[in-house]
């Protein structure tokens, strides 16, 4: 297993959730570092995202309720979901951008990019 998320479940319409990610591995730092979800009969769509250095994004339907934060130490990435609606209802996928390294003639040098993601879990949110 690489990326293993968990902490989905079922909550009330203004309850709150915990999802954690963690690689394990995955001989590569991490760049980005996100959360996506798919509600039924939709696509999947980008939740929130979080920088190496910790800058975050989110989508504008969570933003204000929702936090992603990451432990680069541990090589995990959570969110926080705080006023949780009927409409947040979706599987939920973790996802990590690696970056590999390789030796160069002199140093190590930055390779191409890998993308992890997680298995899914399910988030419902009743009302």
């Amino acid at each position: 297993v690489q990326l293993q998320a968990s902490g989905g479940g079922l909550a009330l319409a203004g309850g709150s959730l915990r999802l954690s990610c963690a690689a394990s591995q995955i001989p590569y730092s991490f760049n980005n570092m996100a959360w996506y979800r798919q509600r039924p009969g939709k696509q999947r769509e980008l939740v929130a995202v979080i920088t190496e250095g910790g800058s975050a994004n989110y989508a504008e339907s969570v933003k204000g309720r929702f936090t992603i934060s990451r432990d680069n130490a541990k090589d995990t990435v959570s969110l926080q979901m705080n006023g949780l609606r009927p409409e947040d209802t979706a599987v939920y996928y973790c996802y990590a951008e690696a970056q590999t390294m390789s030796m160069g003639p002199h140093f190590p040098q930055k390779g191409p990019t890998r993308d992890y993601w997680g298995q899914g879990t399910q988030v419902t949110v009743s009302s």
